[in-house]
């Protein structure tokens, strides 16, 4: 029995496809830029409580992570880095 396959191959599937890696890329780079703030939290020596840690690596947001990114090298604290202004 031969089983039909012809979807796989409809623009609508591709179209899926593409928003699925598209998704997984969009993730992958936010988990690379709370890394990258824990990475420069962990070079100052600077501890990072569970709390924060958890809001880092929990926060999905790039814009949001590209502005802890840029606050990282000059905070003090892990809260310095996440805190609302």
């Amino acid at each position: 029995m031969a089983v039909d396959l012809s979807f796989y191959k409809s623009p609508l599937s591709e179209e899926i496809r593409e928003e699925a890696r598209a998704e997984g890329r969009e993730e992958g780079r936010a988990e690379g830029i709370a890394r990258s703030i824990l990475l420069l939290l962990a070079q100052a020596e600077i501890d990072v409580p569970d709390e924060a840690r958890e809001r880092i690596t929990g926060c999905t947001d790039l814009d949001t992570l590209s502005r802890w990114l840029l606050r990282a090298p000059t905070a003090t604290s892990a809260e310095d880095v996440s805190a609302e202004r």
